[in-house]
């Protein structure tokens, strides 16, 4: 006689919607919001408000122009910067989140 196993049950895959948010969109939207409460803090107490954030992108594109084509030498100088960082984080974070036994 086989042991008494409760009946097993698979959880619904998530929806279009949860798959999108990366889970229950109200659980998410709830973090952002207070993530984004947390930055602000951070950016204020730093000294930053968004129209000096949205001023520096403005002066930013009319150096680029200024500059003409030493502009891209200085974007690639950028893009080396902020990737040495960015593109290791980004690797980090993925191989953690592959899923395992596949």
């Amino acid at each position: 006689m086989p042991p008494n196993q409760p009946p097993t049950t698979t959880a619904p895959p998530p929806s279009a919607i949860e798959r999108f948010f990366g889970g229950r969109p109200l659980a998410v939207i709830f973090k952002l919001v207070l993530l984004s409460v947390l930055v602000g803090f951070v950016l204020k107490v730093l000294g930053l408000d968004p129209f000096n954030i949205i001023r520096s992108i403005r002066e930013l594109v009319e150096y680029i122009w200024d500059m003409g084509f030493d502009a891209i030498v200085s974007l690639g100088r950028y893009f080396l910067l902020g990737a040495v960082l960015v593109i290791p984080i980004w690797l980090i974070v993925r191989l953690v989140r592959t899923p395992r036994g596949r």
